[in-house]
């Protein structure tokens, strides 16, 4: 038996229809679980560009022996320029060192311990990842006229551990509300197999074949998944452009890393209706061959 393309597309319409408020239940349940999802990636987005930002903002110093020649100093800038896991490196002559140093300790008693004369020359160093630290810092203290580094290590770990950590928590939250979809879509299609039973035994004795009775379930499953996925493509939407404007409004700087872009917003709802339809077909596809003795 054909599979017109139109009888197919009716049934399907008929059945949602049929069953408005259980299809309207779980578009909405779907769009739920699926702006969960979406929120998690926003976050998770987020979270990896602050943590770029903040691993990439991490500082080095690297302080000059007083004996340090010019020639030393040409050594270091230049190894320092073509070192792909520098992003900047600036150097500090006397004076200007003295003025980062009174900045420092302004205030403190150290503030009084050394000269424009005494202090060492510096290069401030900005790392493209801070995971990279100790890899450079080994590296820099070999070139000739170093005396001494400066970094905080245990707050490069502890950072990288933590920004670590929520990234897999977010995660791990998105993948199990992604099977929760899943889940609803399916025990939706289920109980919708279960409603029409006397109506699939008839279509089987006339000689339906398998596929002319499982698809219009399983296009059920899909328009399901779909709706829910672009409802919940407009709530991360508001979502974003609530959260930037009250940043703006409020001016949190501080946060205004975790805001993604806009093209980054738009490639998030694309993949949220993605999973949409993904989880309609997985969930329906599912219930149909569970479910449906056919």
């Amino acid at each position: 038996m054909s599979l017109p393309i139109g009888y197919v597309a009716k049934t399907t319409a008929a059945n949602l229809w049929r069953n408005r408020l259980m299809t309207l239940a779980a578009i909405l349940t779907v769009a739920v679980s699926l702006s969960l999802v979406g929120g998690a990636i926003l976050l998770n987005q987020g979270v990896n560009r602050a943590a770029g930002e903040w691993r990439g903002g991490v500082q080095m110093l690297v302080f000059m022996s007083p004996t340090a020649t010019p020639a030393d100093v040409r050594v270091a800038t230049g190894d320092l320029a073509t070192d792909p896991d520098v992003k900047h490196a600036q150097y500090l002559d006397r004076e200007a060192s003295y003025k980062l140093y009174v900045s420092l300790v302004s205030g403190q008693a150290l503030a009084g311990a050394l000269s424009p004369a005494t202090i060492p020359t510096v290069f401030r160093i900005s790392l493209v990842n801070a995971a990279d630290a100790h890899q450079v810092g080994a590296a820099v203290a070999e070139l000739p006229g170093v005396q001494h580094i400066a970094y905080d290590q245990a707050g490069i770990t502890e950072m990288l551990r933590v920004t670590g950590v929520l990234q897999d928590v977010i995660v791990g939250i998105a993948v199990i509300l992604l099977l929760s979809a899943i889940v609803l879509i399916l025990n939706t299609i289920r109980m919708a197999i279960f409603g029409r039973r006397r109506e699939v035994t008839v279509m089987r004795l006339v000689g339906a074949t398998n596929w002319f009775i499982r698809v219009p379930f399983m296009l059920e499953g899909l328009v399901e998944g779909l709706l829910g996925a672009l409802v919940a493509a407009g709530v991360l939407y508001l979502l974003r452009d609530l959260v930037r404007r009250l940043i703006q409004h409020f001016q949190v700087t501080i946060i205004d890393e975790i805001v993604v872009t806009s093209h980054e917003a738009m490639l998030i709802q694309l993949l949220v209706v993605g999973l949409g339809v993904v989880a309609g077909v997985v969930g329906s596809a599912f219930a149909v061959r569970r479910f449906l003795d056919v």
